[in-house]
Order: C-alpha cells, then sequence, then structure tokens
C-alpha cells in the first residue's frame, strides 16, 4: 500500500506537459508556410521569410541588395514561448542543431553577421537595424506566456528541407523541441 500511495504522490506531484504534434500551414496571400509544436509547455515556430519580403525590410533600413544578399536565402520568423512550463526557460540559440542531407549545419551566429558586415564598412545604423530584427541569442521567459520573436538565418540553399532542434533548460534541466521538414523559402 505504501508503494502504491507513493506512486501516486509521485505521479500527481510531477509536472504534466501536453505534448503536441507537429503542425503546420501556409498564408494564403503570401504562400509563405509555418511550422510550430509545443513540448514540455515551451511553443516552437519557424516561419518562411520570403526573399524578397526580407532584401526589402532590409533596404529600407540601409543595407543594399547585394549586401544582404548573402543573409536572404533562408531566414525564418522565429518563435519561442513559454506558456506552460513549471518556471523560468533559459536558452541559447547558438546551440540549436540544424540537420539537412544527414549531415550537421551549424547556424552563423548573429555576432559573426555582425563582424563581417562591420568589416564589410556597412552603415552603423543598418548594422543595428539587423542586430535588433534578429531571434535573441540567449534569453530567460517566465511561464504564463513571456516569449519573443525574430528572424534566424539558417544558411542554407533556397528550397533546402532541415531539421532543427530548439534546446532550453528549465532550473539547469535540458529540454529539447524539434521541427522535421522545415523548407527554406525558394
Amino acid at each position: 500500500m505504501k508503494i502504491i500511495l507513493t506512486t501516486l504522490f509521485i505521479t500527481l506531484t510531477q509536472p504534466c506537459f501536453a505534448e503536441s504534434k507537429q503542425s503546420s500551414q501556409i498564408n494564403p496571400d503570401t504562400g509563405a508556410k509555418t511550422w510550430e509544436i509545443s513540448s514540455h509547455g515551451v511553443f516552437f515556430s519557424l516561419t518562411q521569410i520570403l526573399p524578397e519580403q526580407l532584401q526589402a525590410f532590409y533596404v529600407n533600413r540601409g543595407f543594399t541588395l547585394k549586401q544582404i544578399e548573402p543573409y536572404s536565402s533562408c531566414v525564418f520568423m522565429t518563435v519561442l514561448r513559454n506558456d506552460s512550463a513549471p518556471a523560468e526557460i533559459h536558452f541559447v540559440s547558438n546551440e540549436w542543431s540544424v540537420m539537412s542531407e544527414g549531415k550537421s549545419h551549424r547556424l552563423t551566429s548573429v555576432d559573426e553577421w555582425v563582424r563581417r558586415w562591420e568589416k564589410e564598412g556597412i552603415k552603423k545604423p543598418a548594422i543595428i537595424a539587423f542586430r535588433w530584427a534578429q531571434f535573441p541569442i540567449e534569453q530567460t521567459y517566465q511561464p504564463g506566456g513571456d516569449w519573443n520573436q525574430g528572424m534566424l538565418s539558417i544558411g542554407l540553399a533556397p528550397g533546402s528541407h532541415f531539421d532543427v532542434i530548439a534546446r532550453w533548460d528549465i532550473k539547469g534541466k535540458a529540454y529539447e523541441s524539434k521541427l522535421n521538414g522545415v523548407q527554406c523559402a525558394k
């Protein structure tokens, strides 16, 4: 009886996370596709940013088309939200993994892009606009819907398919969520 009560107590006092299956949708106006999943109380999504949208955004912030071209091939609006995790979540986006064609693909960090453009002599206001539009490099979100969004460059060729694993921790315990079959805009 004591074992049954102990098991019941542990079961009832452990956090319960509703796992959901990955879903996707297409914006009927733009054709941009979104992939999303909720796991461990955290919502994660990627939405294609079409190259023309991205180029228009950055040209209006001081870049030339030639300057922004290396960045614009596979970029996503990225959302991570702490809906119902039992405590704050903490992440470092450079620790996320991308797999394409069976090979690991390293994300180019925001700092690498900034250094590149500083060397190319791109004006500081354009670089600041770029930096502020990016998905955070590191952040902590409180439970109950705390979140952020921003651009994330995957750095693959247009039309490429990939899987991505977002990682975060809760009180030092590692968690992750995976989106499968994501596709770069063409």
